[in-house]
């Protein structure tokens, strides 16, 4: 098998994403969370670039590496400054890793017309600055920014850039699809004449501008390229990068190449879940191998299909990359597809049990009343159970109370106080936060945690209200769908109620019943 060099740069491009700021700390773990996955390069960010970079690589010797190298990102030097007195290459000797990634332009029209240089300098620019590091003993990795597009317009000059990187002493030359433009078949075409040239030099850096950034990845590799770049699920400037939990289960599992050892491809599932909870980004349900509903069937026929053979409508088996098989309930799924979920959690019942009618009694009343199942998994099992007596409650809301306060004119804040019992003792406890539903999350976790733990783990991360039936203006039906999280593991539960303070209560309860229980049956 071929071994292919992961390069992955969440901390500095996926850090350019909308909406992502990570602190010290969520870099620090997410470096963890990668070493442990045994990616090979981690690009940590820019240290010239912003304090806080500068400061984790200050902080890097705290993480006791055992697989993954750390990378400094920086630019050549600027025009026409001798790189000794260039203050971005100081700061990168400064960061104190043996790996440094170096972009430059290599388009003539990037160079003349956003440089603001011409041809021959930015070839000197590109020389100085690899030649300085690597002899200061710094392995160097030269991104070839704006490859793809240079080289259709001039060729000549683009590899010109590469030669001037590899004569210098460059370990890698990084093709880069910096607008994400490009196409499989030029990009496989172009990457296939640039290996001709530098045999095992070559590396690849996509962005998904069309969409095909992992197509575009993966062709290069078939082209020679050894090493790949991306960020671990995508994330980036504008439409993001290569997903390289995506290209390494591609690479690995359906073309042969070998990425990590194979023993970690079970856990890009629960690395995917790990770090879209850092980076504070819902992670998609229908992102390939780790979404949530990456294997997930709700048609009828498919139920019934995948029951036979798993094989009729799923590539892989889901636990080959950590995650599982999903059910969908809807108006499409039929009696199959119910006991097919049932048996998930009660195997010894089957679809002629007599309990089965009292079970399709209860969800049809609960449906009717406003209750969907679909994405609510996790409150679909707790119906079934306790339908079915297989339930302990682990404790009794015995009430809550909101008091909202306008502040400001740009934020609501909000009081919540539960009351809540654990068998004959008795917990009352208040907490605020931004609105009512955020401040009775954090009352009535507050208040469990006294007699679980394990709930400080657990943390609500996507919240949806929609209504039912909108001829009832504000005395409507609403559904409330929350998907929570202890960092491993995503669930959803639902709540009904024409009053949306019932519905969410009803929604988190369901979500701490759901955690506990989980928790127990593990541990049995």
């Amino acid at each position: 098998m071929k071994k292919i060099e992961l390069f992955d740069s969440t901390l500095r491009d996926g850090a350019q994403s909308e909406n992502i700021s990570f602190s010290v700390e969520d870099k620090l773990n997410i470096v963890r969370a990668l070493d442990a996955l045994q990616l090979d390069f981690l690009e940590a960010g820019n240290p010239y670039s912003n304090p806080k970079d500068a400061e984790f690589f200050r902080r890097a010797g705290e993480l006791r590496l055992q697989h993954a190298r750390l990378v400094a990102f920086g630019s050549t030097r600027r025009r026409d400054v001798p790189v000794s007195e260039d203050k971005n290459c100081a700061a990168l000797l400064e960061a104190d890793t043996d790996y440094i990634a170096i972009f430059g332009k290599s388009s003539e029209w990037q160079v003349r017309e956003v440089l603001g240089t011409t041809p021959e300098e930015n070839l000197r620019m590109i020389s100085d600055t690899v030649s300085y590091l690597t002899g200061r003993g710094k392995t160097v990795f030269f991104d070839a920014e704006h490859f793809f597009d240079g080289y259709k317009q001039n060729p000549q000059y683009t590899v010109e850039t590469l030669r001037a990187a590899f004569q210098a002493g460059a370990a890698r030359l990084v093709l880069c699809d910096t607008n994400g433009g490009g196409f499989p078949e030029e990009i496989a075409r172009i990457t296939a004449s640039v290996q001709s040239l530098f045999p095992d030099c070559v590396g690849i850096h996509c962005h998904n501008d069309t969409g095909c950034a992992v197509a575009n990845t993966i062709a290069a590799v078939g082209a020679g390229a050894v090493q790949v770049q991306g960020t671990y699920l995508g994330f980036g400037e504008r439409c993001g990068n290569t997903n390289l939990s995506t290209a390494i289960a591609d690479l690995q599992l359906k073309l042969g190449y070998s990425c990590i050892p194979q023993e970690k491809i079970a856990w890009l599932t629960q690395t995917a879940r790990y770090i879209s909870e850092l980076s504070n980004m819902r992670l998609p349900h229908s992102m390939p191998y780790v979404g949530k509903c990456a294997f997930a069937h709700k048609g009828g026929m498919h139920v019934d299909g995948v029951k036979k053979n798993p094989a009729a409508f799923e590539h892989i088996d889901p636990e080959r990359v950590g995650n599982r098989r999903q059910i969908l309930l809807s108006e499409v799924s039929g009696r199959s597809a119910l006991i097919a979920k049932i048996n998930e959690f009660v195997p010894e019942l089957s679809k002629d049990s007599p309990e089965m009618e009292l079970l399709m009694d209860r969800l049809k009343t609960l449906e009717y009343d406003g209750y969907q199942f679909e994405a609510a998994t996790a409150s679909f099992e707790l119906v079934v159970l306790k339908k079915l007596g297989k339930f302990t409650p682990f404790f009794e809301l015995d009430l809550f109370r909101i008091i909202g306060e306008q502040e400001h004119a740009d934020r609501h804040m909000a009081s919540a106080m539960v009351k809540l019992r654990v068998g004959d003792r008795y917990e009352i406890t208040a907490d605020e936060g931004d609105g009512p539903i955020h401040a009775l999350d954090r009352a009535l976790r507050k208040a469990l945690e006294v007699f679980y733990p394990t709930l400080a783990g657990v943390r609500l991360i996507d919240y949806k209200v929609r209504v039912m039936d909108t001829g009832k203006a504000t005395a409507a039906l609403v559904r409330v769908l929350i998907e929570s999280s202890d960092g491993k593991n995503v669930w959803t539960t639902v709540g009904v109620s024409t009053d949306i303070i019932n519905a969410s209560i009803r929604a988190l309860v369901d979500s701490m019943e759901y955690k506990l229980y989980r928790d127990t049956v593990m541990k049995n």
